[in-house]
């Protein structure tokens, strides 16, 4: 037997640590080479470790939430080959691995070390005791439930055990979790004069909801926002979509987004004020020449904004297309750090819960955020042609933008908004050269 010390690797350029966000493994686990064995969380993204040998669990570097310095252990694993090292240094021999709780006191230790080779045998029994009966068997540990970090980290926000929900699956998903809630809360009432407060629990902070904790509260406190929102009619944007997808052939459904985006790019080359990133310590703005779109999106961890390069070279297909790709490798956790950093401008946007009207926070160091709102039905007056006017039906829409008063005046804002509006009210001239 010999033991292996796999020390978390340089996961990103510029990362001196990780945070774990989901372990796979136990003390006293059995793992196989490139098996998963832990969630590893940068500023950037979530990357996935693999153990580089097969054999046990004997140690971990912590609990969910706790933070790896880069080369630090991350899992000690007893392997059966006769060859002991770190991942970095696996011809180290087994006698010069250093003694774990002095160099990582962080690190969880397994319970009972191995007995040494030399350790005095027990005497045997006296004849009494061997006749007694056998102690009941023991049983063993339950096996372990399958689910995404996401399902887990889902699952323990609710303060549900998961090995207590069905599925007819190989793994629990959202899915299960979403019948396990509707089950108990079709229960019924307590008896008369029984309380249905649950208790108080208390969440960790941890994993991507501590990420948008930071960038939030970091965004708020360098950069005066101030928000400006408008109306604009989108009835004719809204039948031209339809005609698009009705003639879609193979491609992905439009939504309203790829067509926002088309307008954002043909009107930010004359409001280059807003196209830009502001480094604040340098005091200096950089307008971008190209528009690197971010695209505020929801996953059961939290909120994530992948970016769309080059946006402005890509017609609606292709942007619905790169839509798709980059929502569902956010839901996925399986976005690379290049697909995480270096935006622009971002588009915020709750779709059917949009709302009235947003005031959506800065994706800093960018200094402005557009924020497309609820499309509604209202009757409005339009001019009838003859000098007078009539009501029709019209689609509506609120259109927010917030922007950093450092960089932006109100003056630009709103007139951006006012040439967005003329080119979404108008959507020929979102295809005309």
């Amino acid at each position: 037997m010999a033991r292996f010390t796999f020390r978390l690797p340089d996961i990103g350029e510029g990362i001196a640590e990780a945070e774990i966000v989901a372990w796979h493994v136990a003390i006293g686990d059995r793992v196989e080479e490139d098996q998963n064995i832990a969630d590893m969380m940068t500023d950037k993204a979530t990357v996935e470790m693999e153990s580089p040998v097969s054999g046990t669990v004997v140690a971990l570097a912590g609990a969910v939430g706790d933070q790896v310095a880069i080369g630090a252990a991350l899992v000690v694993i007893e392997t059966e080959a006769e060859h002991s090292g770190t991942a970095t240094d696996a011809a180290s021999p087994a006698t010069e691995e250093p003694v774990l709780e002095a160099e990582n006191p962080g690190v969880e230790q397994a319970t009972a070390p191995a007995p040494a080779q030399d350790a005095p045998v027990p005497a045997p029994a006296p004849a009494a005791e061997a006749k007694r009966e056998p102690a009941p068997a023991q049983p063993g540990p339950a096996a372990p439930v399958l689910a995404s970090p996401a399902v887990r980290a889902r699952a323990r926000d609710l303060g549900i055990d998961l090995a207590q929900v069905k599925t007819d699956g190989d793994r629990v998903r959202h899915a299960d979790l979403d019948a396990y809630l509707r089950y108990h809360a079709a229960q019924g009432y307590g008896a008369p004069g029984t309380s249905r407060a649950r208790a108080d629990e208390q969440v960790r902070v941890i994993g991507m909801r501590r990420r948008i904790a930071e960038n939030m509260a970091a965004a708020k406190r360098h950069i005066p926002h101030f928000t400006y929102v408008d109306e604009i009619d989108v009835t004719e944007l809204e039948r031209v979509r339809a005609e698009l997808n009705a003639n879609r052939g193979g491609r992905p459904k439009l939504t309203m987004l790829p067509l926002m985006i088309v307008a954002i790019c043909r009107t930010l080359p004359d409001f280059p004020m807003l196209n830009a990133r502001y480094d604040d310590e340098a005091g200096v703005v950089t307008r971008s020449g190209r528009v690197h779109l971010g695209m505020a999106t929801q996953t059961d961890a939290g909120l994530t904004v992948p970016v769309i390069r080059d946006a402005q070279d890509r017609n609606v297909w292709q942007l619905a297309t790169e839509i798709t790709r980059l929502a569902e490798a956010a839901r996925a956790s399986k976005l690379k750090p290049e697909e995480l950093g270096g935006g622009t401008i971002t588009v915020t946007s709750l779709g059917p819960l949009g709302g009235i009207a947003t005031t959506p926070v800065i994706n800093r160091p960018e200094v402005a955020i557009i924020g497309p709102n609820k499309i509604v039905e209202r009757p409005i007056f339009r001019p009838d042609g003859m000098g007078g006017d009539t009501i029709v039906r019209a689609k509506l829409m609120n259109l927010s933008i917030s922007c950093d008063h450092r960089v932006v005046d109100g003056w630009d804002a709103a007139s951006y908004v006012q040439a967005l509006k003329k080119l979404l009210e108008t959507p020929v001239l979102l295809f005309a050269d």
